[in-house]
């Protein structure tokens, strides 16, 4: 069977041994919206939710529990307080920043374990995730109602 004709499978596809693989290693890079706050509202104490923008943006609207971290201020010196033991979730504004990128690499390249955290603040408030005001990374309400993942 050719086929020439489709765009689709211009490229034949991966083998399903060769697909499970690849997803799974996106899998291992990023978490969405979702996860990040099923995890804070378990009070999972494995992850640190870092907001990569300025201060004055995250002073607008953040992650609650987040901690304001720009990515143009990461280095060794900066970055000495952290705990290796702990997985830093990276988040910008959204698909059309790349913050979350330069915060999870320059993380990674100091030698601390990452994942980004895919559509950003746009893609939290999507969902309809609550957010924090001010400078204070504030908490996750014990309150807030868990939001049903629609996928």
């Amino acid at each position: 069977m050719s086929h020439t004709s489709s765009a689709v499978l211009q490229f034949p596809p991966a083998t399903a041994e060769q697909s499970r693989d690849y997803m799974a290693a996106k899998l291992r890079y990023h978490a969405d919206a979702w996860d990040v706050a099923e995890d804070l509202r378990n009070r999972i104490a494995d992850i640190v939710v870092i907001d990569t923008r300025s201060e004055s943006l995250y002073a607008q609207a953040h992650v609650p529990g987040a901690i304001n971290f720009p990515h143009r201020l990461m280095d060794a010196q900066s970055t000495a307080h952290l705990d290796r033991s702990k997985v830093y979730v990276t988040y910008c504004d959204g698909i059309g920043c790349n913050g979350s990128t330069k915060g999870a690499y320059k993380l990674a390249n100091l030698g601390f374990t990452v994942k980004e955290m895919l559509g950003g603040l746009d893609f939290w408030m999507r969902d309809g995730q609550p957010v924090a005001q001010g400078s204070a990374p504030g908490e996750w309400a014990a309150d807030t109602p868990a939001i049903e993942c629609a996928c």
